[in-house]
């Protein structure tokens, strides 16, 4: 495998890496992959050890259980929550059931959007988020271009990769335009847990005015679980819902991942210390990158952030190279729609591998 497909895949491909670099993965800081830097809930794990024997029962076909966790979690109607095999099975499903001939994307955007349109035999625009306007939106010039032949609208909210993200009351402008034209709207939260304001950017509220809305999350990088694939969504659109479970495998989520799910979600205290520990570590880091000439940093409301190399002297896949001698794997942004070979993005994790990080960043870039 080249180096290329290395920096750009869906996160660091660590076995490959291990393989091709001879560096034992476990050695590996990992920031590339934006997955909680606490890992998966004590308390859960301890739990799961315990009843392994559920693995041979059958998980209850309406997750009734794992529902009511969500719905007290999220605050969503536990009518209008819907489970999956991890956010991907949603998001596919969800592309797959509205069948839109033409779609606008949010982007830059994390390519499985684009792929199951172009599977359904659809056809896609992205809607590109600007760098001179620090990657936020511009609400009207959104809504000029989802016009009566858009199908669907979809966003990443915080986006991924530039952490910017929209507010409710931009939410509802857009999802109003959208019902108004007849366009169903997917909005991936995937990493809106991690943000400082969740309750100002949070789309899950708006399901109850609005049945043009489904909502997606996951449990692969809030709460460090991307093997058990546990997704959810929410959406007050019955007939989707039928059409969602219709399309679905029967058990699309497996025993552990539903006894799992039923516990990480009541876990207050790993919430706090999870929102306390990623905050405090993006403004210290943000703070630190303020001072750097060669360095812009982008405002984030995920776990991750966005830097643009303001220097010609070595490049994002340079600087890949340089860091995996130091057993440290960041991404490299240039695969992503609208975003070149200046941009690179690194998640957060605990404070002294953060430390390391931005010393060996500021020794190669400043």
């Amino acid at each position: 495998m080249s180096t290329k497909t290395l920096i750009h895949q869906h996160g660091g491909d660590l076995d490959a890496i291990e393989r091709k670099y001879g560096i034992p993965k476990e050695e590996i800081l990992d920031f590339s992959g934006n997955i909680n830097p606490l890992g998966f809930p004590e308390t859960a794990r301890k739990q799961l050890a315990e009843n392994l024997q559920i693995i041979s029962t059958y998980p209850d076909k309406n997750y009734t259980a794992l529902r009511q966790a969500i719905s007290k979690y999220t605050g969503a109607d536990l009518e209008h929550i819907v489970v999956g095999n991890g956010s991907t099975e949603l998001i596919s499903t969800f592309i797959q059931t509205v069948n839109a001939k033409k779609s606008i994307i949010m982007g830059p955007a994390y390519s499985e959007y684009e792929r199951e349109v172009t599977l359904c035999g659809g056809h896609f625009d992205y809607f590109p988020l600007e760098e001179k306007q620090d990657f936020q939106i511009d609400l009207n010039k959104l809504i000029s271009v989802l016009t009566e032949d858009i199908g669907m609208f979809i966003a990443c909210n915080p986006n991924n990769p530039t952490g910017s993200a929209l507010t409710t009351d931009q939410l509802r402008q857009i999802l109003a335009h959208c019902k108004k034209i007849g366009a169903s709207v997917m909005i991936d939260e995937t990493y809106i847990e991690f943000s400082d304001n969740l309750d100002e950017i949070c789309a899950i509220p708006l399901a109850e005015e609005f049945d043009n809305l489904f909502v997606v999350r996951g449990t692969s990088k809030f709460f460090a679980a991307p093997g058990i694939r546990l997704g959810y969504g929410v959406s007050s659109n019955e007939a989707f819902r039928s059409r969602l479970k219709t399309n679905q495998n029967p058990w699309s989520v497996n025993s552990l991942a539903a006894f799992a799910g039923e516990r990480i979600f009541s876990d207050t205290s790993f919430h706090r210390t999870t929102q306390t520990l990623i905050s405090s570590e993006r403004k210290k880091a943000l703070q630190e990158f303020s001072t750097w000439k060669n360095i812009k940093a982008y405002p984030s409301s995920a776990n991750f952030i966005l830097l643009k190399l303001l220097t010609d002297k070595i490049t994002a896949a340079e600087l890949f190279e340089k860091l995996i001698l130091k057993k440290m794997v960041i991404r490299d942004a240039a695969s992503f729609a609208f975003l070149d070979e200046t941009f690179l993005r690194f998640c957060i994790l605990n404070p002294e591998d953060n430390a390391a990080l931005l010393s060996e960043l500021k020794k190669w870039v400043e």
